[in-house]
């Protein structure tokens, strides 16, 4: 009987923090260039967030939301975006990841490094989220 009641306590508790661990790897993304953080520690808490939902739920109660083929669209996703970066900046006329030559118009050069940044950290983070999750689910298969 009372692990009935542990077994509801788990779950209600990590259905109520997994958003906001969720939540806080955005964050960590998304300002990670203002202070420490960034791509890297947010797509890892990201992953954290479904991975901790995956134990405390079971595979098949969040195989909804997450479906086992998500890890690696997301992870390749990412990797597109933080390679598409490169690559249009060097279509541009400068080097692979030269952000000041990123084609967005109306920007000075300093706000085009900003906006640079910014999607290769948010292409670092979807890989980084993506391939935990598709190690994660790899090592756990029935």
């Amino acid at each position: 009987m009372i692990a009935k009641y542990k077994d509801l306590i788990v779950s209600l508790a990590c259905r109520l923090m997994a958003p906001f661990v969720f939540l806080f790897g955005l964050y960590v993304t998304m300002f990670g260039h203002y202070g420490p953080g960034g791509g890297f520690q947010g797509g890892t808490i990201m992953a954290s967030g479904v991975i901790l939902m995956r134990l405390s739920l079971g595979r098949q109660a969040t195989i909804k939301k997450f479906p086992l083929e998500f890890g690696p669209i997301v992870g390749a996703i990412g990797l597109l975006i933080y390679a598409g970066t490169g690559l249009v900046s060097l279509l541009a006329g400068g080097e692979y990841l030269d952000y000041a030559y990123l084609p967005i118009p109306s920007t000075s050069g300093t706000e085009r490094q900003y906006l640079g940044i910014l999607f290769v950290e948010v292409g670092v983070a979807l890989g980084v989220f993506g391939v935990l999750l598709s190690i994660f689910d790899s090592l756990t298969k029935e």
